[in-house]
Formats: C-alpha cells, structure tokens, sequence
C-alpha cells in the first residue's frame, strides 16, 4: 500500500465514520435484542458488517500512523478507538486536526529547502 498521506486520510476518515456508525448501530440492536427481544437478525449483520469494515480501519489507521510516523501508543489508541461506541468521531477530528498541521509543516520545510 504506497499511498500518499493525503489518500490516505480520505480512506481513514471514511472509514472512521462507518466504523463509528456500525458500532453505534450495534450497540442499539443488541440493547433491541437483549433487552427487548427483539430479533437477532440485525445484531448479526451489522455485527458482520462492523467486524469487517473495522479490520479496513485498523489497517488504514495503521498504514497511515507508521506513513506519518506516530508513536506506536498512538497508533494503539487510533486503532482501539473503533472498539469504543462514539470514541472513535472524536480521534478522527484530532488526527485530521494533527495531520493537516504536520502536512503544512512538510510542505513548508520543502518550499523553504528548495
């Protein structure tokens, strides 16, 4: 996976946005089912769905932190905030803040070394 960092925010912040919502659904249909009995179906195909768009993420998230390179402890964090409903929205918006801020710093060590 050779992509640049702007590629890959685009992907990570979809994919942080889809996780989020699929683990917020989750959550809702296994309260529905759980707690009212409502059927199983839902719990399983938003479950299966989260599983595998959050293994895209924990990928993405990755690929970017070690492109970037972060300290693993964050990496661990970006990763981790897939599995805590919501937690995810708020890492997002401080990753794309962090990383549109050292992306300016890059590009203006280039313009200044050139």
């Amino acid at each position: 996976m050779n992509k640049s960092p702007a590629s890959l925010l685009t992907a990570y912040r979809a994919l942080a946005y889809v996780t989020g919502v699929g683990l917020v659904l989750l959550c809702v249909a296994c309260i529905a089912h759980y707690g009212f009995g409502a059927s199983a179906t839902p719990v399983m195909i938003v479950g299966t769905l989260h599983g595998w768009l959050y293994m895209a993420y924990v990928v993405v998230a990755f690929v970017l932190g070690m492109k970037l390179e972060w300290p693993m402890g964050k990496i661990v964090w970006t990763v981790l905030a897939g599995t805590i409903p919501t937690a995810v929205f708020f890492v997002e918006r401080r990753v794309v803040r962090e990383m549109k801020a050292q992306l300016a710093a890059q590009e203006q060590e280039q313009l200044v070394g050139a």
